[in-house]
């Protein structure tokens, strides 16, 4: 094959410079420049090589299998001879291979079974910019193995775009290479949509339009296989000079080499991809993207312990990446579903990966190399903390790390198998339990996309894929069988959803409703199905994937599982229950017992006989659920409270009565008023409950701070309101304060007592919070009017010099 002159030759000569005085580089090339494929042939012959291998890891597999292809057809070759590819389902690696393209999560299998990576001279990380959780740990643990064990080994992450001075700190200020690529015209046009509409029918028309008006092969994006396959169905008939493909991960390898080829002459291509072709590829005669502004991207919600594929709107490195798919081979046009003034707004970049995913292979892997402080690791960004104790969390409950932290045998064996840690556990406990190939099939259509349809109901899936014969269908089987352990399949029947189960105990759900539409998982979360799927027939479905909220998710794969598998595989985590629930109109108690897993109750029943200690218990627990108004509080009891609300503002030592601080003691003082109670309307014993809370010194505080009753000058006794809107407040006849001179205090004399001052007939006349300026002022004209209505009563001019009296002017005579 005749070498065609790439951007990127121009620059060799510096980077091999670079590699020869150090051990580190960056390099910069825009799409187009010839990075992916011309490097790692470029340094096969430096002598600091020395006949070693050389790894170049790609993020995606068919990256890894077109980059491989294309430079062993640069060297007259085939793959697998000097340039091999080993991906999971897919490779081809001789015994003289010494340029091996590889996806991450291969490298990082290899490199926990050999951290120093003998036999291997320089990894080159591509697209480094994409920030995938395992790019970040490649790069993480390579660094790591370099400062410990490797300081010869060569490290080169590319890029398009990537974030220069933070990867230079990283990497201790290496040389920095540049290229400029090639510079063919780009024309970018606007055109808005109608975000209200489907994005299918939209992105068809622009389609068409497009390559009505422009010449070349087209290259549409697209979230996603589901809006490909519907693209697809709103095209209708193309002419007979286009030809369409569609591109992503799910399709067979030679589907996906025709997508990526030249077109026949006489005809152009019509590509609907994801974001596969966004980097590491080039499509052969595209002069034409049509982008759609979306994209797929998997998002953890940490507090449904599920990860969710969301549909957001692309970053704007990666609409200049698509954009710039049009220019590599010849003059292009990008045309944009999107008004041009908004790109202003689209996101940078995409997140890392690492701030949002689930961490849990990422901590595995961690621990298993030797770093139980995932911060130590040279991460560019350090994982969120919060998601690594979840991550710990769920580890030890896979009882791959036991309680201190340690990785155990399961854990080790766990981290052996290329899949994450739910899937691998699911394999290694099916094989235990004798249904081995089932999970192993199971893991397959969980992990490659596509395989067996798109169904809701996996044992749908599982029946096309094994009647599939095509090479991936056929490839995943060999892989499946690799996972096996080398277990024969049985063909039992629901082994299937045996297996899901085993993967994802906590998404076991039972059936709520006659329709199938809602459903209660174990975990406590509640998940949605379409009732018109067969699966809503079920009663219990074994849950693998839900997509949406995490308060009604919608479950996307699941399995019929029944009711005698459940317990069969759960038979260690179901447990008994007595419980006693209060009916707060009636007041009574009932009591059932039975069986429950995880938040759903298996059998029921009600107990005849319930323990006391379960009735005292679902008492309190009405309290706690409903508040303590349903507590038979008595007028000394309130007011006791009240009292000792306002004296704790005088005094911050009295112990705090509040609804709060009760609830929160709820076990201390109200538990033994319960001995021997199933009803709470005649409970007792309250006022003196709350004494004890006081204890004898804030009993003390608290009647001299706030006492019960203001006694008159008459000798009178009235009750003190320590709940009036205007403070403590007592009710009381003028006549039986003649004689005070000075207003009455509370609150250790700190606070005025509101006087409610009333006629003979305890009508209000005046209420007061400084008698004396009473007796002064006002009383004179208030005096006057009561003389006429009340003559019997004395009436004093001078009511602070007058006696005082209850009586009438007759009876006091």
């Amino acid at each position: 094959m005749n070498r065609s002159a790439l951007p990127i030759d121009d620059v060799l000569p510096q980077l091999l410079h670079a590699l020869n005085e150090g051990t580190r580089a960056l390099l910069i090339a825009p799409p187009g420049a010839g990075k992916t494929t011309r490097v790692a042939p470029a340094l096969l012959n430096q002598r600091w090589l020395d006949g070693r291998q050389l790894l170049l890891l790609v993020p995606r597999r068919l990256a890894a299998r077109s980059a491989a292809e294309f430079m062993a057809r640069e060297l007259g070759q085939e793959a697998g001879a000097t340039i091999g590819y080993a991906t999971r389902l897919d490779s081809r690696v001789g015994k003289a291979s010494r340029v091996i393209v590889m996806t991450h999560g291969v490298y990082l299998a290899r490199l926990q079974a050999d951290p120093e990576l003998a036999g291997v001279g320089a990894v080159l990380f591509d697209e480094v910019h994409e920030r995938s959780l395992d790019s970040d740990l490649a790069l993480a643990l390579t660094l790591d193995a370099a400062e410990g064990l490797r300081p010869d080994l060569r490290i080169v992450p590319m890029s398009a775009t990537l974030d220069g001075e933070r990867f230079a700190r990283l990497l201790g200020d290496p040389p920095r290479i540049e290229s400029q690529g090639r510079s063919h015209p780009l024309t970018l046009l606007h055109q808005g949509r109608d975000s209200a509409q489907r994005i299918e029918p939209q992105m068809a028309a622009a389609i068409r339009a497009a390559l009505r008006d422009h010449d070349g092969s087209l290259l549409a994006f697209l979230p996603g296989m589901a809006e490909i396959e519907r693209t697809a169905e709103a095209l209708g008939n193309l002419p007979e000079t286009v030809i369409l493909h569609r591109l992503h991960g799910a399709i067979d390898p030679a589907q996906q080499r025709a997508a990526l080829a030249p077109p026949k002459p006489g005809t152009r291509k019509l590509v609907l991809a994801s974001a596969i072709a966004e980097t590491s590829l080039t499509l052969d005669d595209v002069r034409i993207v049509v982008d759609s502004g979306l994209a797929r991207r998997p998002r953890y919600d940490r507090g449904a312990g599920l990860t969710r594929l969301v549909t957001e709107r692309a970053s704007r490195a990666a609409a200049t990446q698509r954009a710039g798919r049009a220019a590599r081979q010849a003059p292009g046009v990008a045309i944009r579903l999107w008004e041009e003034a908004a790109t202003a707004s689209l996101p940078a970049h995409d997140p890392p990966e690492i701030l949002v995913a689930d961490l849990t292979s990422l901590l595995l892997t961690c621990h298993l190399w030797g770093e139980t402080d995932v911060a130590r690791l040279p991460f560019l960004d350090p994982p969120p903390p919060a998601a690594l104790a979840e991550a710990r969390s769920r580890l030890q409950r896979l009882h791959a790390l036991d309680d201190d932290g340690r990785v155990t045998a399961h854990g080790r064996a766990i981290a052996a198998i290329p899949l994450e840690p739910r899937l691998a556990h699911m394999l290694l406990e099916a094989r235990r339990r004798g249904f081995g190939p089932a999970a192993a099939e199971a893991a397959a259509l969980l992990t490659e996309r596509g395989i067996g349809g798109n169904d809701a109901d996996l044992e749908v899936r599982l029946r096309r894929w094994k009647s599939d014969r095509g090479p991936r269908a056929e490839a995943a089987r060999r892989m499946a069988g690799r996972w096996a352990g080398g277990q024969a399949d049985r063909q039992a029947g629901q082994d299937l959803a045996r297996a899901i189960a085993l993967a994802f105990p906590d998404r076991v759900s039972r059936r709520r409703d006659s329709a199938g539409e809602h459903w209660q998982s174990v975990g406590g979360r509640g998940f949605r199905l379409d009732s018109s799927s067969p699966l809503a027939r079920s009663e219990w479905l074994a849950v693998a994937e839900v997509a949406g909220a995490a308060s009604g998710a919608r479950i996307m794969s699941a399995a019929a599982i029944t009711l005698d598998q459940v317990e069969e595989l759960f038979s260690d985590t179901i447990h008994g229950f007595a419980e006693v629930r209060f009916d707060p109109t009636s007041g009574t108690t009932s009591a059932t017992r039975g069986r429950r897993l995880g938040r759903i109750k298996l059998s029921s029943a009600p107990d005849p006989s319930p323990d006391q200690a379960a009735i005292e218990a679902g008492l309190i627990d009405a309290v706690r659920r409903h508040g303590l108004a349903i507590l038979p509080w008595n007028g000394e009891a309130t007011a006791l409270r009240r009292r000792a609300a306002f004296a704790a503002q005088h005094d911050e030592s009295i112990p705090d009565l509040s609804d709060a601080a009760l609830l929160a003691k709820l076990d201390d003082w109200l538990t033994p008023l319960l001995a021997g109670k199933r009803r709470l309307d005649g409970l007792a014993g309250l006022s003196s409950a709350l004494d004890g809370l006081l204890g004898h010194a804030g009993r003390r505080a608290v009647d001299r701070l706030a006492p019960t009753h203001f006694c008159t000058p008459a000798g009178s006794s009235h009750s003190i309101d320590y709940s009036a809107p205007g403070g403590p407040t007592v009710e009381v006849r003028a006549q039986a304060l003649y004689g005070l001179k000075l207003h009455p205090m509370v609150g250790g004399g700190r606070v005025p007592l509101t006087l409610a001052i009333t006629s003979p007939a305890h009508r209000p006349i005046q209420t007061t919070r400084d008698l004396p300026s009473f007796w002064a002022g006002s009383w004179r004209d208030v005096a006057k009017e009561m003389r006429g209505r009340y003559p019997k009563h004395p009436w004093p001019d001078d009511p602070a010099g007058a006696a005082p009296t209850l009586r009438t002017k007759r009876a006091g005579s």
